[in-house]
C-alpha cells in the first residue's frame, strides 16, 4: 500500500495511518518524524534542518523534500508507505510527484479523511499529550484517559494540552489547512487518485479503507 491521507487537523490521521500500518507492514512517514529522526542522527540534511529550527524559522520546502527523498529510498518503504498529513501545500505535491516518478513509485490511491467541524473541535481540545518528547502518547480526556494524577500509561511522565490544541489555536490552524491544504483535493482529484472517507469512528474508517479497491 502506498498512500497519501489528507484531512484537517484533528480528523484522524495518525491514528488511522498507525493501524494501516499495523495492519499490512506499511510504514507510517510524517515530516515532523522524519525530520526529528534526521536531526537526531546528525545527518547533513538533519543539521540543515535543525538550524532553520533553531532560529525559529520554517524549514524550507526544497530541504523538506531532499529528507523526504531520502526517507522514501529506505528498504523498510518497498513493503509500501502511508504519507500521514504530506503534502501540505500544492508546491509540495508537485514537488513529491516529481520524486516519486524518478523513484519509479506510483501511489495507489490519496485518501480524504472527512468529519464535521464540531467532531474535529471536541477531539482536539479533548486531546492530551504525553511530556516526554521520546514518548508523545496520545489520550483523550473523554475516551482515552491517561493514568491516575494525569501520567502517561507508557513511561509516568506527565500528560499535557498542547499550546497548539486550545479552542483559539485550533481555530486558527483549520483556517490555515483550508487556504493552504484543502486545495490538494482537487489537485489529486485531477490526478484521479482521489478517494473521500467519512472518519468518525477509527474502527469504521479502517474498515473502509481497507475495502478501496487499487
Amino acid at each position: 500500500m502506498r498512500i497519501i491521507l489528507l484531512g484537517s487537523p484533528g480528523v484522524g490521521k495518525g491514528t488511522i495511518a498507525k493501524l494501516l500500518s499495523q495492519n499490512n507492514g506499511s510504514v507510517q512517514i510524517s515530516t515532523g518524524d522524519i525530520l526529528r529522526s534526521a536531526i537526531k542522527e546528525g545527518t547533513e540534511l538533519g543539521n540543515k534542518a535543525k538550524k532553520y529550527m533553531d532560529e525559529g524559522g520554517l524549514v524550507p520546502d526544497s530541504l523538506i523534500m531532499d529528507i523526504m527523498e531520502k526517507r522514501l529510498r529506505e528498504p523498510d518503504c518497498r513493503k509500501g508507505f502511508i504519507l500521514d498529513g504530506f503534502p501540505r501545500t500544492i508546491s509540495q505535491a508537485s514537488q513529491l510527484k516529481a520524486i516519486l516518478e524518478k523513484l519509479g513509485i506510483t501511489l495507489d490511491y490519496v485518501i480524504n479523511l472527512e468529519a464535521p467541524l464540531n467532531v474535529i473541535l471536541e477531539r482536539l481540545t479533548t486531546r492530551r499529550t504525553c511530556s516526554n518528547q521520546t514518548c508523545q502518547e496520545i489520550y483523550n480526556i473523554r475516551n482515552n484517559p491517561p493514568a491516575e494524577g494525569n501520567k502517561c500509561r507508557k513511561c509516568g511522565h506527565m500528560v499535557v494540552q498542547r499550546d497548539d490544541e486550545t479552542q483559539e489555536a485550533i481555530t486558527e490552524r483549520i483556517r490555515v489547512y483550508n487556504e493552504k491544504t484543502a486545495p490538494l483535493v482537487g489537485f489529486y482529484q485531477k490526478e484521479k487518485l482521489l478517494r473521500n472517507v467519512e472518519s468518525l469512528k477509527a474502527d469504521e474508517t479502517f474498515a473502509e479503507i481497507k475495502t478501496l479497491k487499487i
